[in-house]
């Protein structure tokens, strides 16, 4: 079958993530449907990829992760599923089964629709999370796909919601008998970065924004494992067919870098233009005094002072994964921001007037 004859879901359409694995998808040939919450959003999420792909080979069907029903209309007559929708909390929830039952369920929701209609492999979107949490995270060990999260109560609802979805997934497709055949492939990023198509920015692109609107007073101790977008969704489509994908976890990620490294790119390429980004350290405290009235900061306190180094050699070996630098990727989610409006353009200074050798 060629691209075009084959129908490929993605699940979650109007996310961060999903909106660049469209692109992808609709850039290689093949027809995509998306799912939503809510058909409301479809001609935002049309508009959106239409700025970057031919977006006449996309619709859209209406599912949701919390209730069984339309997953198997979402899936019917598709060859391959990504499932890449997932909730991310933007505050530490108050009941951590707000976030750990959508995605677990959810994703035994998708595989088992996907399973009733011949779909013939599943690309999940996990996360490093699901790797390295409850683990030393002082720089003395890097972690690869073998290793797994150990999941206690200090680790967060959302990163053992991560864990205990992807373990669902494998349990699911091993328990499937000759007769319901079902591929499997998992990617594993760490914080995603890079250029928003839509202005509902991820949780994951609070780090840049945070910093380009001043709304932190400098960097503290946090340090992140990130890929760009676009480099996760050429391999999602990858993984969608490579031969050795199937039944393989892949970790994306470039090298632990700190909250200050990212700081000091976006003041090189964004001073220049009037935003004036923290570079300075703080400490520790000042971020958990932050945290009192900010609750997306929150969500970054446990963090503080750990490291996440992992290994992305298997996705480079088997999938040929070439990242962008870091530098490109934050670079580029800053320039979006300001595109979209979601931070505020810099006032230009006016020129100077003319001294009276000039106006001579």
């Amino acid at each position: 079958m060629s691209n075009d004859d084959q129908l490929v879901l993605v699940t979650g359409a109007n996310g961060f993530v999903a909106t660049h694995c469209i692109v992808e998808l609709l850039r290689s040939g093949y027809r995509v449907r998306g799912t939503l919450r809510s058909s409301a959003q479809a001609a935002k999420v049309r508009n959106a990829v239409g700025t970057e792909a031919n977006a006449t080979r996309l619709s859209f069907a209406e599912a949701d992760l919390n209730l069984d029903d339309g997953w198997t209309r979402a899936t019917e007559g598709c060859t391959y599923v990504l499932h890449v929708a997932s909730p991310v909390p933007r505050q530490v929830p108050k009941n951590a089964d707000d976030v750990i039952l959508p995605a677990r369920d959810g994703t035994l929701r998708v595989l088992k629709a996907a399973t009733s209609s011949g779909v013939k492999r599943v690309v999940l979107t996990s996360s490093t999370a699901a790797v390295f949490y409850g683990r030393k995270r002082d720089g003395s060990e890097v972690y690869s796909e073998k290793d797994w999260s150990i999941l206690s109560e200090e680790v967060s609802a959302y990163d053992r919601s991560k864990t205990l979805a992807e373990r669902a997934a494998w349990d699911y497709v091993r328990s499937l008998g000759p007769s319901q055949r079902l591929e499997l492939a998992v990617l594993n990023p760490g914080l995603v970065l890079g250029p928003l198509l839509m202005d509902n920015a991820s949780i994951s692109g609070e780090v840049v924004g945070k910093l380009l609107k001043r709304e932190l007073p400098g960097c503290p101790d946090l340090g992140f494992a990130p890929v760009d977008v676009r480099d996760l969704a050429a391999m999602e489509v990858k993984a969608m067919t490579h031969p050795a994908a199937a039944g393989e976890r892949f970790i994306l990620a470039l090298e632990h870098a700190s909250m200050l490294e990212i700081a000091q790119i976006l003041a090189r390429h964004f001073g220049p233009q009037g935003i004036n980004v923290p570079t300075r350290r703080v400490p520790s405290w000042l971020l958990k005094c932050v945290a009192l009235f900010d609750k997306t900061v929150a969500v970054a306190v446990p963090e503080l002072g750990k490291r996440q180094d992992v290994s992305c050699a298997r996705a480079r070996e088997v999938l040929d994964f070439t990242p962008r630098s870091l530098e490109r990727t934050v670079i580029d989610m800053g320039e979006s921001m300001l595109k979209l409006g979601l931070v505020p353009t810099p006032k230009r200074k006016g020129r100077a007037p003319a001294s009276a050798t000039e106006s001579a």
